[in-house]
């Protein structure tokens, strides 16, 4: 970490803010106070071209005139002030800069060649700066904040990285009333200089932080993100949330992989290649992200769920079954303690089920600790723990019939020490989840979040939440990947695609696409290429009946749909019927491919689509003609070793027909895992290839064999004028 300018950044000894004034409508003044207000315990000079005193400090005209050299900058001024002022503290010494500025690339071809600008003046001083465009960071462990809203003001676990600046820092209020607290947080901006990718480096060496939470809408270095990523999960919980992936930042394709390589299915695939928990929604964002920040880690998938109602832990059973929890029933000896200290129509078997039971340390402490002390289970999630919250509900109904005694009395009547309940995950090395409906009006609720246990206001956020543990465990626990080693490039196959592209060709045809594959050791059907009708009865008779006759074109990507396909012919009449079935289709005329018939029910597809940021990335998922309807599809970014293959193909939801099914054997999953290393092997080894699409990918017996094949070549861009 210590060649990270991160490290540098988040701990100066001394800030010059330039835009801070004693104007509290203007946001560099709401930035210079977070600074003052927040701890920090450095040196402060603020610039200002007016005003003598600014908050109480002396203002200075210009870089030149400061009594230092400060370590760091922030600059909260108009776009065309920026470029002069780097210039100013770049001449002066500082060498680390925050820029909230906004007004470049997001506005335009002027912003980035502002932004091209500020590349050139901050690289000549050597200055290594966050933004432009963000909106500052917290170091809670010195007490610096820079953003524009008072901090928690307290040190916390959670580290976060986000392209968003409102999530560091509008979002700090209501963390501060969820118990949820940061260590570090960075709005990276526009990411000109320092980007996620440093962030996330960082955070993972950082002591104090013990998860990482980032919000991402999009990566530009993918490679690096999945090494460093790598590294970091290995030892560290990171939580992720993408908002890419929509229809609108998708990209189309040719073939059926490129329009399947939507930016959310990519992400999916690359955050689980990178070992990154994926969230739908920035609540999880933080809430999963504490709890894996704050909670000991979960051993195993045995889950224990302790409620007042049965409706909630029947919420949370479900949950947790759903996300690969098992909730198992009570040994009769854990049982028959339990039955000591509740009602006799209460459940005791797991969930446990107090049914308005209204002696809250029964539910909270007793039971959970004699569920932790059996040993039965790896962690609990809890509902319905309150008391205060629920007593001043009730109060007003109840006040006459008490006698008329205030609030503040009757609460004192239900007051307990909580000490014991929240020192129960740490001390039995367990986790525990909590859900209430009450928020921080009710003491126990107010005493969880206090104490780094995290309360979810619906029963089956607290599931979804022990989920992100049981995820985190079988990461760490999953087995390790080895870096693939690329083998030599295949000079027929350069051959074939070096021919293509003299011969102006867009794509590889179908026997061009599998000379290819068959060159990098992809099975393919034993097939001929044939220009004629009495050409294609000969290669029949030589393939051996069942043929399959297809019309041969590299301009024509899509066959079935066009009529150009005709399967299982069992004799020359048929052959030769077929030809002239194609012939007469096809525009033009065309050759046909004679191929041998391949019989197998289960129908894959594997593919190789390029992705800016990420390169060459590798498709599998089911096949055939219902592929863009079915979706089930999953990617990782190439090269692919051994065990990030077998991920792959565990990862499809229709995994099951994998195995024995219905009497067909188990797929040779070697020979599977080894076909998609051999493909993510061609997108690396061949840059001249833009996708590749294989489809169907049949299992024939135990085996699969590319039925169907087509390579789309990469197109020279055209340049476009600014």
């Amino acid at each position: 970490m210590k060649n990270n300018p991160l490290n540098q950044l988040m701990n100066p000894k001394s800030i010059a803010t330039v835009g801070a004034g004693n104007n509290p409508s203007k946001m560099g003044t709401l930035h210079a106070l977070s600074i003052l207000k927040g701890g920090f315990q450095g040196k402060f000079y603020p610039l200002h071209r007016n005003e003598t005193h600014v908050l109480g400090h002396t203002a200075y005209k210009s870089a030149e005139e400061l009594p230092e050299v400060p370590e760091l900058v922030m600059l909260i001024v108009p776009t065309e002030h920026v470029l002069q002022l780097l210039e100013d503290f770049g001449r002066i010494g500082t060498k680390h800069a925050i820029i909230v500025s906004a007004g470049f690339r997001e506005t335009g071809t002027e912003g980035r060649k502002k932004e091209e600008q500020l590349k050139e003046i901050t690289a000549r001083y050597g200055i290594r700066f966050l933004g432009p465009n963000c909106i500052g960071m917290i170091n809670s462990q010195k007490a610096l904040n820079t953003t524009v809203m008072p901090g928690t003001g307290k040190p916390g676990k959670l580290g976060i990285a986000s392209q968003s600046g409102t999530y560091i820092t509008q979002t700090l209020s209501y963390l501060k009333k969820k118990g949820i607290h940061f260590s570090k947080a960075i709005s990276v901006g526009n990411e000109v200089d320092i980007d996620i990718i440093d962030a996330l480096e960082y955070l993972g060496e950082d002591e104090q932080t013990k998860a990482i939470a980032l919000y991402i809408e999009g990566i530009r270095d993918g490679q690096r993100f999945i090494e460093v990523a790598r590294k970091v999960t290995r030892h560290k919980p990171v939580i992720a949330q993408y908002v890419g992936g929509s229809g609108a930042g998708a990209r189309a394709g040719m073939s059926h992989t490129g329009s399947m390589a939507g930016p959310d299915f990519l992400y999916e695939g690359i955050f689980r290649q990178a070992g990154i928990i994926r969230v739908g929604s920035v609540e999880d964002l933080y809430g999963h992200g504490w709890t894996l920040a704050t909670q000991p880690a979960l051993q195993g998938n045995r889950v224990a769920v302790v409620t007042n109602s049965g409706g909630p832990g029947t919420a949370i059973s479900d949950t947790c079954e759903k996300n690969g929890l098992e909730v198992p029933q009570f040994s009769e000896k854990l049982q028959a303690e339990i039955r000591k200290h509740i009602q006799s129509h209460a459940s005791s078997a797991n969930p446990v089920d107090l049914t308005f039971h209204l002696d809250a340390q029964v539910l909270t402490n007793v039971i959970p600790k004699l569920i932790m002390e059996s040993g039965e289970v790896d962690g609990i999630v809890l509902h319905g723990g309150m008391s205060h919250g629920f007593m001043k509900d009730i109060y007003p109904h109840l006040r006459e019939l008490l006698g008329g005694i205030t609030m503040e009395q009757f609460l004192a009547l239900y007051q307990s020490d909580l000490t014991e309940t929240v020192s129960l995950p740490q001390k039995y090395a367990k986790p525990l989840i909590a859900s209430s409906f009450f928020g921080r009006e009710d003491n126990y609720t107010t005493a969880y979040l206090d104490n780094e246990i995290s309360v979810f206001d619906a029963p089956e956020k607290a599931a979804r939440a022990m989920a992100a543990l049981y995820k985190y465990q079988s990461l760490r626990n999953r087995k390790e990947s080895v870096p693939a080693v690329l083998p030599a490039q295949v000079e027929q196959a350069a051959d074939i695609i070096r021919n293509a592209i003299t011969g102006g060709q867009k794509n590889l045809d179908e026997h061009q696409s599998k000379q290819l594959l068959a060159a990098y050791g992809i099975p393919v059907t034993k097939e001929e290429r044939a220009s004629g009708e009495d050409a294609a009865v000969r290669a029949a008779a030589s393939i051996g009946y069942p043929v399959v006759l297809k019309g041969l074109s590299a301009d024509i990507a899509h066959k079935t749909e066009k009529g150009l396909v005709h399967l299982n012919l069992k004799t020359e009449e048929e052959v030769r019927q077929a030809w002239l079935a194609i012939t007469d289709t096809a525009e033009g005329g065309t050759d046909v491919l004679v191929s041998e018939m391949i019989g197998g029910n289960r129908e894959l597809m594997a593919g190789m689509v390029r992705y800016p940021g990420f390169g060459p990335c590798i498709m599998f998922g089911l096949g055939g003609i219902y592929t863009e309807a079915i979706r089930d599809v999953t990617f990782r970014a190439a090269p692919l070793g051994e065990t990030e293959a077998e991920e792959m193909v565990a990862d499809i939801r229709g995994k099951k027909i994998l195995g024995a099914f219905r009497g067909m054997p188990a797929v040779e999953l070697s020979a599977l895992t080894g076909l998609l290393q051999k493909l993510s092997f061609i997108g690396v080894l061949h840059p001249e290839i833009a996708e590749i699409d294989i489809n169907p990918l049949i299992i024939s017996g135990s085996k699969p064999v590319a039925v169907d094949a087509l390579v789309v070549l990469s197109q020279p861009e055209k340049k476009v004028d600014a």
